[in-house]
This record gives C-alpha cells, sequence and structure tokens, in this order.
C-alpha cells in the first residue's frame, strides 16, 4: 500500500499511474495556495477597508467584504493552480516517457564526409590546414 496523502493507494494503482504521487503534492500545493490566498486576501481588504475613511462601513460590513474579496482571490488561485496539475495529470499519463524525451538523433563524432586532398579533420569533424 501506499500512502497519497491521508488515504492508501493499492500498489497495483500506483503502480498502472507513476505520476500519481507527483499530481497529489501538485494539487496540495494548490490548495495550501488557495488557502494562503484567501487568508492575505481577506486580511488586505480588510485593512484597506479600515484605511478608507470616505465611506465608513460598520465592522460587521467591513469582515462581511473582506470574506468575500478573499474567496474570489482564493477561487481564482486555487482554480488556476489545479489548471496546472490537470496538464501535468495528463501529461504524464499520455506524454511520451521521460527516456524516450532525452533520445535524439546526435551527430556521428567521427564525420565520414570527404574532404579536398590535403585537409584533416579533427575528432570534432573541424578541418585542420
Amino acid at each position: 500500500m501506499v500512502n497519497l496523502g491521508l488515504s492508501r493507494v493499492s500498489d497495483d494503482v500506483a503502480a498502472k499511474h507513476p505520476g500519481l504521487q507527483e499530481y497529489a503534492a501538485c494539487q496540495s500545493y494548490a490548495f495550501m495556495k488557495g488557502v494562503g490566498t484567501f487568508i492575505t486576501g481577506s486580511g488586505m481588504a480588510f485593512v484597506l477597508q479600515k484605511f478608507n475613511r470616505k465611506m465608513p462601513y460598520a465592522l460587521q460590513w467591513n469582515i462581511l467584504v473582506s470574506l468575500v474579496v478573499g474567496s474570489v482571490a482564493s477561487y481564482a488561485v486555487t482554480r488556476w493552480e489545479t489548471q496546472k496539475c490537470s496538464n501535468l495529470w495528463i501529461f504524464l499519463e499520455s506524454g511520451p516517457p521521460f527516456q524516450d524525451v532525452a533520445k535524439e538523433k546526435v551527430p556521428a563524432q567521427y564525420p565520414k564526409e570527404k574532404t579536398q586532398m590535403g585537409e584533416k579533420k579533427n575528432k570534432y569533424g573541424d578541418v585542420m590546414d
């Protein structure tokens, strides 16, 4: 059994989905970033309303507006980060394996091109005089 946050996932499911732990870590980060945004956004909205002396509201309305602003900001950040996690999951499930990405055509170390009479090439393919 593989621990994935607070829940447990069987080994066969974890083997079938190799990117499961990376996805779970990404989702956890997204939700924690959303919580941080809620706290920061609500606090900043409350402080800005307290410094605004032109339209004084009662404390209950300041708190309500601050919570709404924090909630909207938190929703936007969490949705954005979760979309990134979804894209990561799609890549991990359907994308090429990382081993195949690194394999690309590498030029031959000793090129076999014909050179003019008297020219020499070094091991990098540069023409030497």
